[in-house]
This record gives structure tokens, sequence and C-alpha cells, in this order.
């Protein structure tokens, strides 16, 4: 049987969806499964045991295109993100098995419908997934951690790069795509914190995060012999190495948190209080803490009209310091604490 998990998204969407694959590998060892990823995220997916195949869209494509992608012998596509696009292109390309979840009008386009009611965020995202896996018959349990695949030669690189700082090692990833972030101020005056005391720090993140990262840290100067700055420097697959060379992992609810959680790397994650980016459904599947402002659970975000609007600023450096101190080598489970 041969069988496409279809989820283009974002990094830690897709790291999320893993588990998927690795029940389907568990439950059905002779099929073949596939995954439809984004361009920005195939790289994650290179070299996992669990996936034999990645196909890639970049939303650009024509319809006949996509309905050809389809046409590819595929047994079953298991929608784990109902795009309608891509829905109607394995509806008119007549894959036999369509599994989607139920409650949308377009579901008429699946032939299995699983009905979840993700709105009420009371799984993970992880166990959302696995529910589909429903659709084909399959009972998964509960979801094993997604777990990335590096190199030898990766390894090898991100030692040679990142292995002259002192140990432990603490990546500090000041950006992301949540309406909140705490600010670049914070990231630097942790980082300065965490060297005094034998850190050694890396700053991770893409140009426009790096550029973000400096207009707000107006302070910023030398980093010294302690920290690294690898911003806009890093492939996908780079980043996967530096991170797994190094002990914690600080950041927003972005990528590189899931990153993290899937190279075994322990985490200290800041989530803004929105509701719909509550840990219970969102956390890293792995190591580690996450703080959240002790505020009001928001519906959305409203920015300067909210009196919380500072929510993430209320997280103090002290208090972000001294839960990586708490992670190093000791974080068992995932913590939610309010702050």
């Amino acid at each position: 049987m041969k069988i496409l998990l279809v989820r283009p998204d974002g990094i830690g969407d897709e790291i999320l969806c893993l588990p998927v694959a690795s029940a389907l590998r568990h439950l059905m060892p002779e099929a073949r499964i596939a995954f439809l990823s984004s361009e920005s995220a195939a790289p994650i997916l290179d070299h996992h045991p669990d996936v034999d195949e990645v196909l890639t869209v970049s939303g650009r494509e024509r319809f006949v295109e996509l309905v050809a992608l389809f046409r590819r012998g595929f047994d079953a596509a298991l929608f784990l993100k109902p795009f309608r696009r891509l829905m109607l292109a394995a509806f008119v390309a007549r894959v036999p098995l369509r599994v989607a979840t139920g409650y949308r009008w377009y579901s008429l386009l699946a032939n299995r419908r699983v009905y979840q009611h993700r709105s009420d965020f009371s799984k993970h995202e992880s166990e959302y997934n696995l529910g589909l896996l429903a659709g084909l018959g399959l009972e998964p349990g509960t979801p094993r951690r997604s777990a990335l695949v590096l190199t030898h030669a990766e390894r090898q690189w991100a030692q040679a790069t990142i292995g002259g700082l002192p140990a432990p090692r603490i990546v500090l990833h000041p950006g992301g795509f949540a309406a909140r972030q705490w600010r670049g101020e914070h990231y630097w005056d942790l980082a300065h914190r965490l060297a005094h005391e034998g850190f050694g720090v890396i700053f991770t993140g893409s140009a426009a995060e790096r550029e973000r990262f400096y207009s707000e840290a107006t302070h910023a100067g030398d980093l010294g012999q302690e920290m690294l700055d690898l911003m806009d420097r890093l492939t996908v697959r780079e980043l996967m190495a530096v991170i797994g060379a190094s002990q914690v992992v600080v950041s927003g609810a972005t990528g590189p948190a899931h990153l993290a959680a899937a190279l075994g790397v322990a985490t200290v994650s800041l989530f803004d209080p929105r509701r719909n980016n509550l840990p219970i459904r969102w956390g890293p599947l792995g190591r580690g803490i996450v703080l959240r402002p002790d505020v009001p659970t928001c519906e959305k975000c409203i920015y300067e009209a909210c009196p919380y609007w500072d929510c993430l600023d209320r997280i103090t450096v002290e208090q972000v310091t001294a839960r990586v101190r708490e992670v190093v080598g000791h974080a068992e489970c995932m913590t939610v604490l309010h702050v």
C-alpha cells in the first residue's frame, strides 16, 4: 500500500505529523509512506526512517500539476490539514482512500471522514493527527515523540562550528511568527547573563529575525568568546545540526522549539496567551518547560488595544535564566509555568 501524508506547512507543524508516519511504519510495515511537504520544511524529513519519499509543493502549481502529483499510484492520502485545493486535486485524481476531518463543507471531497473538534484544544496536535488514522481503520494509540535524524557528517560539521564555545551550549532563537514575541533586548540580556554563568550562547534566526533582533537590542555590543551569532547563516539542516550539538533551545512558540524536541534537546519555550497557541495543543513533544505570562487567555491578539499588550515582556530575564538552569540535564517532561 502506498500512502501519502499531506501537510505542506511550517517546520513545527510537519514535525508534529511525524508520529503518524511512525505509527504507520509500526502498524503497516510493508506500506510505502510518502510525505507531501512545503519546500521550506522538506529538508527536516531527510533520512527519516519512517518516510520513504518526500514530495514538495510551493503553492504556485497549476491545478493540473497537483492532480498529476496525486496520480503517482497512491492508494491513500491522509490530509493532516484539510487544504481544500489539494483535497480537490486528490478527488479529481481518484485516489482510492482520501482521509480528512469531517466538519468542513469541502470534507465531501474525502471518502473517509474523521470527526474531530480541534477547536476545543483538548488534545495535542500530534494526537489529533494520529486520530486521522481511524480513517484507515487503524488504532495507533498514544503518539511517540517525533524523532529527526542527523548524519555523522552533519554532527561533525556542528562540532567544528560551535565546539569552541563553552558547554553547556544554549541556542537563543529570537524570532518566529507568533503575534507577540519576547523583545530582542531581553534575549541580549539573557545571552550576557548565561555567558557570565559559564554557558556558551548561539544566536540563530533568519535575515528578517536578525534585523528585528538588532533593532530592538540597541545596546548590543561585542559578543565575546562565549557567544556566536549564526543568524542568517544556516540552512535548515545546519540549524538542526547546531541544535543537536547544544543542550537547550530558548525560543518562542516556533519551529526551532519543535526541532529541538525532535532531536532530544531540552527547550525553554515562551508562549503568548492566545487560546489558539495553548501549550496543551502546540507544546514541543520533548523535555523542557513552557513559560506563559500570568495574564488572561485571549481569543486573538488585538495588539496595542489590549491592556496586556506587554504580555510576553512580563516574563523576566531572571525567570528564563532560572528555567535554563533547571532544564540543563534535568528535565524529564514538559511543564507549563505561568509567570
